[in-house]
């Protein structure tokens, strides 16, 4: 059957690891942007930019900061920087949300995409500035270098790349039993749709809400982490990136945190699948999906009907 379909099995094993790898970048960004839309009715555009900006912090934690402080022997390793990076990026979140993002809640949409669009570029143009747009290479942590022999299928899988599976299944899957499953959860859920309500039982509702951006930015730090020693730490990293994971939010329904987790798995192995079967529409394949849903249902495969 492979042999008439022109592939071996092999290739496509191959290919189906890639679009798992990219399908969980697309879950953990997506994700983030679901957060964001569905806890503070805001379109962050930024988002691409929080992930690049990520990536970049852990490089400069790694190559840099020990010679900024007169230390050239210092360094900040991958493991210390995933848990670094998402504390520093949600605490910028926290300072743009407390700053500028909270005067456009009950505005429209469009306020908040023009917003969070300035900054992506701002955020983008800085390390263009300072980095240029070549690039640089992170390299994976010594204890995920290498590779596992998969001789039943005929392939190899890098320890990093399965790492990088694995972590971003176990942070979606928390955040929605978090979000969905928890009393934390039900009181942001509650904060959005009646906060005055839950203001009256004495929750501090602008605080929550300014965590659940904070939060939702940090993912994307996490995510920029993760990226770092897969592909090269550019500028344009997040920019390429994130029309994808729009589209992602998109088909899943906006402000739905299963359906960004579930989409953006699914759609990662239906682009892998297309470089084998008609490479040329692997670049789009995601659009048409988009599109084909947007006709049949408005709000996504998992949002609700107005």
């Amino acid at each position: 059957m492979f042999e008439l379909l022109g592939i071996t099995p092999q290739g496509l094993a191959a290919q189906l690891l890639v679009g798992l790898i990219n399908g969980s970048f697309y879950a953990i960004l997506s994700l983030g942007l679901a957060i964001i839309f569905g806890l503070l009715n805001i379109i962050n555009f930024s988002h691409g930019a929080q992930y690049t900006m990520g990536a970049f912090i852990a490089w400069i934690g790694l190559t840099q900061v020990g010679q900024w402080f007169g230390f050239p022997d210092f360094s900040i390793n991958y493991w210390f920087a995933l848990i670094l990076v998402p504390l520093v990026m949600a605490g910028f979140g926290l300072i743009l949300e407390r700053t500028m993002l909270k005067r456009l809640y009950h505005l429209d949409h469009l306020y908040g995409l023009l917003l969070t669009f300035g900054l992506a570029l701002i955020i983008e143009g800085m390390f263009r500035h300072w980095y240029g747009i070549s690039g640089e290479s992170y390299p994976a942590p010594e204890l995920l270098q290498g590779v596992i022999p998969l001789e039943s299928i005929g392939i190899i899988l890098p320890k990093y790349r399965l790492w990088v599976v694995i972590a971003s299944l176990v942070v979606c899957f928390s955040t929605w039993y978090v979000i969905e499953r928890t009393k934390l959860g039900s009181y942001l859920r509650a904060g959005t749709e009646n906060p005055k309500l839950l203001q009256a039982f004495g929750i501090n509702v602008p605080l929550m809400i300014s965590l659940a951006y904070a939060y939702g930015v940090g993912l994307a730090g996490f995510a920029g982490v993760l990226a770092a020693p897969i592909f090269q730490v550019n500028p344009l990293m997040g920019s390429n990136l994130i029309i994808v994971v729009f589209a992602v939010v998109v088909i899943g329904g906006m402000g739905s945190i299963m359906g960004s987790i579930l989409t953006g798995l699914a759609l990662g192995l239906i682009e892998g699948l297309t470089k084998v079967f008609y490479p040329e529409a692997s670049g789009v394949v995601i659009f048409v999906i988009m599109a084909i849903v947007l006709l049949i249902r408005p709000a996504g495969l998992f949002g609700r009907e107005k």
